[in-house]
């Protein structure tokens, strides 16, 4: 097991082993290659690991919010960028049901499988019930 709190920040420690959501490692992803057209937005897009590394360094440096925050993201790295609107359209106070913030949980879970998004849209579900923040 290697140490965590050695390897922050990964730029400078890691950089060897991180990657872009392309895959290209990030040592390639160069202003030259830039300028070469050789890159495409994936490749200036996190990877869903790079996160879950940074979510591990938050946990062990007792910053146990922001971890669940990195955890979430690295989870959303795969839904497309137009569906994020949509999912952040539909979580804005008085845009959804209690019943569509269900069946967008379950789709974010069976879809993408990211079930902490799930369960945070869950817990949002309640509480906007709870305080009148569902769509009327």
């Amino acid at each position: 097991m290697y140490d965590v709190m050695n390897t922050y920040p990964l730029r400078e420690n890691t950089a060897d082993s991180l990657r872009a959501h392309s895959g290209r490692k990030l040592g390639e992803i160069t202003t030259e290659a830039l300028a070469a057209g050789e890159l495409n937005g994936d490749d200036l897009r996190t990877h869903a690991d790079t996160l879950r590394r940074q979510a591990e360094i938050a946990r062990a440096g007792g910053y146990p919010q922001l971890a669940s925050n990195l955890l979430r993201a690295a989870e959303l790295t795969d839904v497309p960028n137009e569906e994020m609107l949509k999912i952040y359209e539909t979580l804005r106070p008085e845009r959804a049901s209690y019943d569509e913030l269900a069946r967008l949980a379950d789709y974010l879970e069976t879809t993408f499988g990211a079930r902490e998004n799930a369960a945070f849209i869950r817990e949002a579900a309640d509480i906007y019930r709870e305080r009148g923040l569902l769509r009327r």
